[in-house]
């Protein structure tokens, strides 16, 4: 059986953003994406952080204590970024998925973000292993 690889079922239209962007345009456009966060790039479109909603909760925290709920995104992002390439397996994948509190994981080859792998994706990729995939 050929090995399931990250390529196959991750995201590749992303929503992306730059460190200097505005916060709440971030929160617009995670909310109106559904996504759960996204990956922040430089203007190469290398890796540099990760907003997540749970990023974005510090917004009104910071407001609350601080009475200035404004920024850009590079002051909410998390920096520490674990990245995986398109050529992992899944079942590493599930694996640090298993043994990690995130949510997704940007995929990076020579540098650059390519796609995005989250928990739903492993999911569909068992559905598809399992022959129960549905369209």
């Amino acid at each position: 059986m050929d090995k399931i690889r990250v390529k196959d079922y991750m995201a590749k239209k992303l929503v992306v953003f730059k460190a200097k962007t505005d916060i709440y345009t971030a929160i617009d456009e995670l909310v109106q994406a559904k996504v759960s966060g996204a990956p922040v790039v430089d203007d190469d479109g290398k890796l540099i952080g990760i907003i997540s909603q749970k990023d974005c909760l510090r917004v009104l925290a910071n407001g609350v204590f601080h009475n200035n709920p404004a920024g850009t995104v590079e002051q909410y992002m998390t920096e520490a970024v674990m990245s995986i390439g398109p050529e992992m397996d899944m079942f590493t994948v599930a694996d640090l998925f298993l043994n990690n509190v995130y949510r997704r994981i940007p995929v990076v080859e020579d540098g650059l973000v390519v796609g995005q792998i989250s928990r739903r994706d492993v999911l569909t990729a068992i559905q598809a292993m399992a022959g129960r995939a549905t369209e």
